[in-house]
């Protein structure tokens, strides 16, 4: 998707939405596992939903996001999953959107990457050539199925982006990568997320960039220099704790979607595309739509 295709819709935080409004257990945070049998399925079916007819009902574009951010190797393995049993399953989180599409045309089918480790604190950090070489797997599955583009949700570095975007590009697939922050608008990495997204610029371009699973008051402030006209989508938390305390948190934090949308509209922003992270539904953006 071009940035200047006008604003896009995309869904909310699918994993924080399925445990704790459907009850679910999703070990490791990975929704990736509904996608084998016919039951699960339409879990996910009944839970994009109400993002397609709330894009369709405003005449907006759609983005849909696979459900896939933890169905890379080392998540898979985790869960007892050959690299075979990935592959077959990333392959029905495409054809999954695509049911969405025939429904929707006016749908971009986006395969969603996940960091290698951990969203919030990494053990390990990959260099790009080992981003590369780990993301590779699943962005060849998506290159394959003819997705319009690769996702990178939730990136912690730099480096580990840089390897996404290679992939991607070795493989002629556009693509986009999400940062996350911490409450002071650093990643994880602890670079500021101007610097990151220059980096990346610089070392290998993407279409464009976005943040997501972190509160608009944590980065609103950092929003300045020309590296801001990159920044084109965010899906932020409902909540304004910080990674450390949802970490740690029991229930859920849905915030106020009423000052979440205010907060989106503030930003100094041209956004191209919008949706939530942990602990927001289709209130959220429902009500960011409403205020954009």
């Amino acid at each position: 998707m071009r940035a200047s295709a006008g604003l896009h819709l995309t869904d909310g935080g699918i994993e924080t939405s399925l445990i704790f409004n459907d009850g679910l257990d999703l070990p490791a945070f990975a929704a990736f596992p509904l996608l084998a049998d016919e039951a699960g399925r339409e879990v996910l079916r009944r839970y994009y939903a109400p993002y397609v007819a709330l894009a369709s009902a405003r005449d907006l574009g759609f983005i849909a996001e696979t459900p896939t951010w933890r169905a890379s190797p080392r998540w898979a393995g985790d869960l007892g999953y050959s690299l075979a049993e990935l592959e077959a399953l990333n392959r029905r989180a495409i054809a999954l959107m695509a049911e969405v599409r025939d429904v929707y045309p006016r749908t971009l089918i986006s395969g969603c990457i996940g960091p290698a480790d951990d969203g919030y604190q990494p053990d390990a950090w990959l260099t790009p050539a080992e981003a590369q070489d780990y993301h590779s797997t699943q962005i060849a599955t998506f290159a394959d199925c003819s997705v319009d583009m690769v996702t990178a949700i939730t990136m912690t570095s730099a480096e580990e982006a840089i390897g996404v975007a290679r992939a991607a590009a070795s493989y002629r697939v556009p693509s986009v990568i999400s940062f996350t922050v911490e409450t002071d608008g650093r990643l994880p990495s602890g670079e500021p997320l101007g610097d990151a997204v220059q980096r990346v610029d610089a070392a290998c371009p993407v279409e464009y960039f976005m943040v997501n699973c972190a509160h608009p008051s944590h980065f609103e402030s950092v929003l300045h220099g020309s590296w801001v006209q990159r920044l084109r989508g965010v899906r932020a938390n409902a909540s304004t704790c910080s990674h450390a305390e949802l970490d740690a948190a029991t229930v859920l934090d849905a915030g106020d979607p009423a000052d979440l949308a205010a907060r989106y509209a503030a930003l100094p922003l041209e956004l191209a595309v919008v949706g939530g992270c942990c602990g927001t539904d289709i209130r959220h953006v429902e009500a960011i739509e409403a205020a954009l």
